[in-house]
């Protein structure tokens, strides 16, 4: 899985780790931030919510464009810096006035324009790195992998949250709501400064991928790849366009995890797990499912006895850990729900290598489907996953009628932690063969002078779904929750059927 990567992938995936795990350590509690700290409902704080990963998602057309002038790796550093002094700015805490409120408005301008500049700019390397031919046929491994060191980031992050604001709370009597976040959010001032220090400690790996002004990577590639004509640059635009435009769906559906689903973790899911039932909810545990994976993998895959026995030890360590905390599992502990986060990013670096041997096994036979067929695949994988949260809301009140019982010290139906256990799993299966897939059909058909920004439109058409999140926020109200989810499923399943008529058309460039 691991051989024959280029070294720079590495170290640019763990430049992207460390500033994923500030990003997602703020986005754990940033929905239930807004409602505490400002004491808005549940519309207005998704449309907060939605606009601000919007802007994240959008700004990196502006970073492409101007990556492709002035260098990618220049856009980087200066992203990281943008980025930091937005974090640094979040994590005062000013109350819930108006002044708290315009300076959290400017902090999102500053990290969402931050990222816009490093988050689509790094990887364009990434996918330069691949531009050597002794690499392109790596092309889509390297970003699988790229794609789970991003989650390794965001898997300690909602513990990390829950945690320091656990601490504020406890120990420095922050009391007031909302406050105790704050802590949250300087943790990503913190990792980002991890970041960049990787970025410039490694750089060597990967400078040539940086570009530099006057001549960015767009401008090297034309010298040693073959022209392309104005017409094969116009179907190149047009299929990457048309994919651009099913992705909006996916990620409005995707993205509910810090919204809709968020909130229902927090007002129909089960408050406490006792026993065995509270294995899933320590992120340690978690962890040493992910060894004994790799652990497996490794076992299988290595080809000396040296590296069986390494990787079996492995495996039987990581089962003792298990075990160990199975036998100590005792007593109750109170679920919060920003948790629940900590399983999509678990499930995809747990996964990416199962994935990646089932890809490799049909590529050995010929039969790997295309990345737009894996896209489509995708949505229709998603669209099975609000299918559970379907199943999981029947029988329960509408958001209202719950928030209802609530204000009058009652308790009305909850569920299983299990629900969204399980829907993010299958979130998760969706979210591998769209996402790493998506960004590597990008990286390979966009014409060569545009790969600054045709990974900015990339990144637009995931912005323009993350502002489409916020209609989970709006129909969080009188609406029964199978309606909610129903939504989301008819729009996953209208994208799936888009892109299986237009499939022939994106092949063609592949």
């Amino acid at each position: 899985m691991f051989e024959g990567q280029p070294k720079g992938l590495f170290a640019l995936a763990l430049a992207n780790t460390g500033e994923r795990f500030g990003y997602y350590t703020m986005i754990a509690v940033f929905a239930l931030f807004l409602r505490a700290n400002f004491g808005l409902d549940a519309g207005w704080a998704g449309e907060i919510y939605g606009d601000f990963l919007m802007l994240v998602y959008f700004l990196p057309i502006v970073g492409g464009w101007l990556a492709d002038k002035f260098g990618f790796g220049k856009m980087v550093t200066i992203g990281i810096i943008i980025m930091f002094l937005g974090y640094l700015l979040l994590s005062v805490p000013l109350g819930g006035n108006t002044v708290g409120l315009i300076a959290m408005l400017i902090s999102l301008i500053l990290i969402s324009f931050g990222t816009g500049l490093f988050k689509g700019n790094l990887q364009v390397m990434v996918g330069n790195l691949y531009d050597d031919p002794q690499y392109s046929d790596k092309r889509d491994a390297g970003f699988s992998i790229f794609y789970m060191a991003i989650n390794i980031g965001a898997l300690f992050a909602p513990t990390a949250a829950i945690e320091i604001s656990e601490w504020a709370k406890n120990s420095l009597g922050y009391t007031a709501p909302g406050e105790a976040y704050h802590f949250a959010f300087a943790v990503a001032c913190a990792s980002l400064i991890l970041s960049i220090a990787i970025y410039y400690v490694f750089r060597s790996t990967f400078r040539h991928t940086e570009g530099n002004k006057g001549e960015t990577k767009g401008a090297q590639a034309l010298k040693t790849e073959p022209e392309l004509t104005k017409e094969e640059t116009k179907q190149r635009i047009v299929a990457l366009c048309l994919v651009f435009a099913v992705v909006i769906f996916f990620w409005m559906a995707f993205h509910q995890n810090g919204l809709s689903l968020t909130y229902f973790a927090d007002e129909f899911t089960a408050k406490t797990a006792s026993g065995a039932h509270t294995m899933p909810f320590d992120v340690w545990n978690l962890v040493m499912l992910i060894f004994i994976v790799y652990g497996l993998f490794s076992l299988f895959q290595s080809k000396t006895s040296k590296g069986k026995g390494i990787s079996a030890l492995v495996v039987l360590a990581a089962v003792g850990v298990l075990i160990y905390k199975y036998t100590r599992a005792t007593g109750t502990i109170d679920i919060s729900a920003p948790i629940f986060q900590q399983f999509n990013p678990f499930y995809v670096v747990a996964l990416t290598p199962v994935s990646m041997g089932i890809f490799a096994y049909l590529a050995g036979k010929g039969k790997e489907p295309s990345a737009p067929r894996k896209i489509a695949y995708g949505m229709l994988v998603a669209a099975s996953a609000f299918f559970i949260m379907l199943f999981a809301s029947q029988g329960l009140l509408t958001p209202n009628e719950q928030a209802a019982l609530a204000a009058n010290g009652e308790l009305g139906p909850l569920v299983s932690p299990y629900w969204l256990i399980s829907t993010y799993l299958i979130l998760t299966f969706g979210e591998l063969l769209l996402s790493p897939m998506g960004i590597s059909f990008v990286s390979k058909v966009a014409p060569p002078k545009y790969k600054g920004l045709m990974m900015g439109g990339w990144f637009g058409a995931t912005a323009i779904g993350n502002k489409l999140v916020s209609v989970g926020g709006y129909l969080w109200g009188d609406l029964p929750l199978w309606a909610v989810w129903c939504v989301f499923i008819v729009l996953c399943l209208l994208s799936a059927a888009f892109m299986f008529a237009v499939m022939k058309r994106l092949e063609k460039v592949c």
